[in-house]
């Protein structure tokens, strides 16, 4: 597997090097391609019910209890093995057969990150794009450029023995020259750029895809924009070309937006009163003043925590103030939010993975796809609201989900003001699960938990 490093200097692209005072030392520009992702030597177990939707009931349709099932290229299945995988998860159980069919078959599902359904869209793009054909081939399309380099490096793993497929980026700070061909046969980007690519320089040639992935699709809803640019992208492309939408959740808007991109889609869905993740336990803390819920932070962090921890919070001024009276009490923290540059992201995410800093506090732009595997407990610094003021439950599931990837057993504490109370119970009605209340200044219970 060739990659063109987005970040490395070449005769078509300008580099992007934004240091700031947050960056006290040189990055090396090729880590940064392979920012944070963590391979999954381990799939979280769902218990979840899969149901398939279909236009024709009588379409047959079959699942695999091993990859050896599937019509893979023996250096697939090598880079499969290398991932961790042994036997498909249930998604990529009922998935992979309708991705890799022919004809190829149109397809949206519902899975959350952490059940293998990148491994599975990047099997079906490996097996779709010819070597020996010099052009881009297929297309995957991701919200943000953490996400897509997320989605490049399990390209890279999986496709390590398949060397003469390769891939690029169209990702901001990726400066490829009007008038260049390109001959990587996988583009991974984000609509933005991918959009500029094909219609302002033009050297993206979309009549040429056969195989375009839409992931993380209730991400591009409600980033403004991104719907109408991946819209637009999908309309050049040849109707022949094969769809696949990911989406975490499958509410109305996500369903609105998919009839518009995927006409007689096969649909993979989960129950929704089952999304949350088995594994994790979810507590809350009542407090009455935002001193009283630092002090009450403080008292979970000293009796509960061990490791590195995960803290989200709703806005940027809040994540601000709160990683400086962390950073007065001595504790390692970093912070995360939409306003720093792609550098300084990747920065802050590498340095967390590697143990340097103990607490990364963060506003919602880390709410998904940031796996960090030695994290196993994450704190709500107030509930995520929407814009009426009422929970926000799917970035509630996004951000205690941060706990319970890689097959761990995670933990979530929400650490809020009174007024917000009634808040909790509705997610739990919502999601129908239980969380319960703790004494944030009893401590002998919070050490219990921590012995459990």
């Amino acid at each position: 597997m060739i990659f063109r490093d987005p970040f490395q200097p070449h005769d078509s692209v300008t580099p992007c090097l934004l240091l700031t005072e947050l960056l006290p030392f040189p990055v090396p520009l090729a880590e940064l391609s392979l920012m944070n992702k963590l391979i999954h030597t381990s799939l979280v177990e769902s218990q979840q019910h899969v149901e398939i939707l279909q236009r024709d009931p009588n379409s047959p349709l079959f699942s695999v209890k091993t990859f050896e099932e599937l019509p893979l290229k023996k250096e697939l299945l090598q880079g499969v093995y290398m991932m961790g995988f042994n036997r498909p998860s249930k998604i990529q159980e009922q998935a992979l057969p309708l991705m890799l069919a022919y004809p190829p078959q149109n397809l949206i599902a519902q899975s959350q990150s952490g059940t293998g359904k990148t491994a599975a869209f990047v099997l079906a793009m490996l097996s779709r794009a010819s070597a020996s054909e010099k052009y881009p081939q297929c297309l995957c399309l991701a919200p943000t450029y953490e996400l897509a380099l997320q989605i490049g490096q399990v390209v890279r793993t999986i496709g390590k023995f398949c060397t003469d497929i390769k891939v690029n980026y169209a990702v901001r700070g990726n400066r490829v020259l009007k008038g260049t061909a390109l001959e990587e046969q996988i583009i991974i980007g984000t609509p933005g750029t991918t959009l500029d690519w094909c219609f302002k320089q033009r050297i993206l040639d979309l009549a040429k895809i056969s195989l375009f992935v839409l992931d993380e699709a209730d991400i591009m809803i409600d980033m403004q924009g991104l719907s109408c640019q991946s819209i637009r992208i999908h309309r050049a492309l040849p109707k022949s070309c094969q769809v696949l939408l990911f989406s975490a959740t499958y509410k109305e808007p996500v369903r609105a937006f998919a009839e518009r991109i995927i006409p007689d889609p096969i649909v993979i869905k989960l129950r929704e009163e089952e999304l949350t993740l088995s594994n994790i336990r979810q507590y809350f803390m009542v407090c009455q003043g935002l001193d009283e819920q630092y002090r009450a932070l403080c008292n979970l962090y000293g009796s509960f925590i061990i490791g590195q921890v995960m803290i989200f919070c709703q806005t940027r001024r809040l994540a601000v103030w709160l990683a400086g009276k962390m950073s007065q009490d001595g504790h390692q923290v970093a912070i995360l939010t939409a306003e720093l540059t792609v550098v300084q992201r990747a920065s802050v995410i590498q340095r967390f993975r590697e143990g340097k800093e103990k607490v990364l506090i963060a506003t919602n732009v880390c709410a998904r796809g940031i796996d960090v595997q030695q994290v196993t407990t994450v704190v709500n610094f107030g509930l995520p609201v929407d814009l009426d003021g009422g929970p926000d439950f799917e970035t509630y599931l996004h951000r205690i989900g941060r706990a319970g990837r890689f097959g761990h057993r995670g933990i979530a504490f929400s650490v809020v003001q009174r007024d917000t109370v009634p808040l909790v119970h509705r997610i739990e009605e919502y999601f129908q699960t239980t969380i319960k209340q703790l004494d944030p200044y009893d401590m002998d219970e919070l050490e219990k938990l921590a012995a459990e």
